[in-house]
């Protein structure tokens, strides 16, 4: 008899308390940083209070979580009689997957796998696979489904200004545009673990129009697609942005989720954007 699958992840995953509490989903929380006070995301700084410190320009930086932090998760949930399935942040913008499988064998004989994420829509990989778990799959069933959905999701944003990747030194193929950044917003698509650049807008407007023409472009058909709104600072265009998917594609209902201090350090405010990938690419098994 296989053991029951946990599915355990870190704090840039934009779920739900909802989803965490039906599925049991297990969240490893990075660390934000000003100055000299460090706090846990999700749990002792708000997405308010963050927001607000930022707009007063007050500037941030991350750490990934301990190694200690995922021992505790890991060996509570192999001491229950579980499996794990770990699913985390690309390992080219944080450590958290290294520190991860370092944790991993510090509990050699453990039923654990760790999945490096290509997306920063990490939440687009950790609930399908929770749910996956409670139907029963077992680990190696859903590390292979996982890795599948892995490679088809798409990820792309505009973004407000270059400066926060610039500072935290992610900022790859898009530093092309740093001399041209006046009264342009860059389309960038964060697909495949690397920042490249899309396009570029003069106006929020003709951006949103850009985006759902990308998803168009990828989505041929009334297929069913999986899409998730997202933003830093302002949820206004992601509103915008929601009701013209909502009207184009077969998506259903769309709520946009607020991206939390750690993504937010390094993509600054007034981000918005969106993960999808359709039913012709990736199903569940």
């Amino acid at each position: 008899m296989s053991k029951t699958v946990r599915i355990v992840t870190d704090s840039t995953a934009v779920i739900t308390s909802g989803e965490r509490k039906r599925y049991g989903i297990h969240v490893v929380p990075l660390k934000v940083i000003f100055g000299k006070e460090v706090y846990t995301e999700g749990n002792d700084i708000s997405n308010e209070e963050f927001y607000r410190r930022l707009s007063r320009g007050d500037i941030p930086t991350t750490s990934h979580p301990a190694k200690a932090d995922f021992i505790e998760v890991y060996h509570k949930l192999i001491n229950e009689g579980n499996a794990i399935l770990s699913i985390h942040m690309p390992s080219k913008l944080s450590g958290t997957v290294s520190t991860a499988q370092a944790a991993r064998a510090e509990l050699p004989g453990a039923a654990i796998e760790i999945i490096d994420s290509l997306t920063i829509a990490l939440a687009m990989l950790v609930v399908p696979a929770a749910q996956a778990a409670a139907n029963g799959k077992s680990l190696s069933q859903l590390k292979e489904s996982i890795e599948k959905l892995n490679a088809t999701v798409y990820t792309v944003g505009v973004l407000n200004t270059l400066e926060y990747l610039r500072k935290g030194g992610r900022i790859g193929r898009a530093r092309a545009l740093l001399g041209s950044m006046l009264r342009i917003k860059p389309l960038l698509s964060f697909q495949k673990d690397e920042v490249q650049v899309l396009g570029k807008a003069r106006t929020t407007r003709k951006a949103i129009q850009e985006l759902v023409k990308f998803v168009d472009r990828n989505i041929k058909g009334d297929i069913p697609v999986h899409i998730a709104v997202v933003y830093t600072s302002d949820s206004k265009p992601a509103e915008s942005l929601k009701d013209q998917l909502e009207s184009r594609f077969n998506c259903g209902k769309l709520d946009p989720l607020q991206l939390g201090p750690v993504l937010a350090t390094h993509i600054g405010p007034g981000f918005f954007g969106i993960g999808f990938y359709s039913e012709k690419e990736w199903r569940p098994e």
